[in-house]
């Protein structure tokens, strides 16, 4: 591992944790000005001094000295399709690429980044598919008059449901093919509209 990617795994380390510099100082027991040096790359932690960086980050010292930014197309554009577990039930096209994320987003490039983007995606859309089923459950129910004046026949009218529910899916399907094929294509992706639920 070269030195520049070691300064900037202690730099990820600490910044994944919410620590500034002088923070991470403090929990190691090293100088400000140690931690400075070595997220400048003007010095490579050995020893004692790795070993206490490895426990304020709560990482093994083996971890920081032997950890290396990677690229892997597949393994993003695997990501993207996993959201795709939906179609079988709606909380997988967030437990798959959740659980991909947590596995790889310190270890291979890109990952952070579009795991936040398919999970922010996902998370919203189950919800508004949630809401949508609170929405005719209450409909259904009689509770309030409201679906009456908005849908007067809706009660008889089985594409009420369904073609909203159709759309959300279809939707969903497309985002997530369009943006596989990017990804696999090594373009930009955007999973719009989301909330920014993890930033």
């Amino acid at each position: 591992m070269d030195h520049l990617n070691l300064a900037q795994r202690v730099k990820e380390l600490r910044t994944g944790k919410g620590f500034s510099q002088e923070v991470l100082a403090e929990i190691s027991g090293l100088s400000l000005r140690t931690i400075q040096r070595i997220e400048n790359n003007e010095t490579v932690p050995r020893g004692d001094t790795l070993k206490r960086l490895a426990v304020a980050l709560n990482t093994s010292p083996d971890d920081i000295v032997d950890w290396q930014v990677q690229e892997d197309q597949s393994y993003l554009t695997l990501m993207s399709a996993s959201a795709l577990g939906f179609l079988f039930f709606p909380l997988l096209g967030i437990i798959i690429p959740l659980t991909l994320w947590i596995l790889k987003k310190d270890k291979l490039k890109g990952v952070n980044e579009l795991g936040k983007s398919i999970l922010n995606f996902q998370i919203s859309w189950v919800l508004l598919l949630f809401l949508y089923y609170i929405f005719i459950i209450s409909g259904m129910l009689g509770l309030g008059n409201i679906f009456t004046k908005i849908l007067p026949n809706w009660r008889f009218g089985i594409l009420t449901f369904f073609i909203p529910l159709i759309c959300l899916y279809l939707y969903n399907i497309m985002v997530t093919i369009i943006n596989t094929i990017r990804i696999h294509k090594h373009k930009s992706f955007k999973y719009v509209p989301a909330l920014r639920i993890l930033r």
